[in-house]
């Protein structure tokens, strides 16, 4: 099978708007050159790049699923804006972030996923609980869902949590098969009632060479281990996702054994 061609596009930020402060990474809303406004990530914020590499795997994994995420852009910035902002806390955040950072397209008007209002169906719910569990993101729960309503559907975004292992240091990617406890806290985990049908479908979606165009999107720049190369830094995260996909059944059993005990 021929490896998918994936692409983002890149853009020049051209006006810092505000800063964003629900999260602690401080993202900001800005407007590109292509005239459209998007949430920054900054890769001088405090999880580095590594958040920025977790944000695009696990946004274009869930594309690939057929899941809504706002597009992900390149966002190139400018070390002008660091000089000419007056707040000293923002000014560090983007002198540190000068060069090639991470945009979310946007959703004007979106409002924040409500578990108390909103109530997904029960494939939908399993398809992002599935996701969530193949990438232990540990940040989707009640208390910060990281899920938006726009025009009546709903909308993943903020995954930087996510893929945490990879601050673990060397040999990550190459652990024993991890659990994910966490799914116990999961916002949708009592709607999440078709997970195993779900499985073999993102099983599929989510092929060998699906994995590595993904993979392949991060820019060099955003890898910097020492003493290992960029395509060294690419293959660990393409072996550590084919083998939690291929060991789906296992994260599976465990969410559907923290469903129960819901009940």
């Amino acid at each position: 099978m021929p490896q998918p061609n994936l692409h983002l596009r890149s853009v020049e930020v051209v006006r810092y708007i505000t800063p964003l402060r629900e999260g602690g990474s401080l993202p900001a809303l800005v407007e590109a050159d292509d005239g459209f406004m998007y949430v920054l990530k900054f890769r001088g914020a405090g999880q580095g790049t590594k958040a920025l590499v977790a944000e695009l795997i696990v946004g274009e994994l869930a594309r690939a699923l057929g899941l809504r995420v706002p597009e992900l852009v390149f966002c190139h910035l400018h070390e002008a804006f660091g000089r000419t902002e007056p707040d000293e806390e923002i000014q560090d955040l983007l002198r540190f972030s000068t060069g090639l950072n991470l945009g979310l397209h946007f959703l004007a008007g979106a409002s924040t996923y409500d578990p108390l209002v909103n109530t997904p169906d029960a494939k939908l719910a399993s398809q992002v609980l599935w996701l969530d569990c193949l990438t232990l993101n540990v940040d989707r729960t009640a208390r910060n869902t990281n899920m938006l309503m726009w025009h009546k559907e709903l909308w993943l975004i903020d995954h930087g949590a996510a893929l945490y292992v990879h601050h673990t240091g060397p040999g990550w990617a190459d652990a024993p098969r991890r659990s994910f406890a966490q799914v116990k806290d999961h916002v949708l985990l009592p709607q999440a009632t078709q997970l195993a049908a779900v499985n073999a479908e993102c099983q599929l979606l989510l092929s060998p060479e699906r994995i590595r165009a993904v993979v392949a999107l991060v820019p060099d720049e955003w890898l910097n281990e020492p003493d290992l190369s960029p395509d060294e830094q690419r293959n660990a995260y393409v072996r550590f996702l084919e083998n939690r996909v291929a060991a789906s059944e296992i994260f599976v059993q465990e969410a559907e054994n923290a469903r129960q005990a819901l009940v």
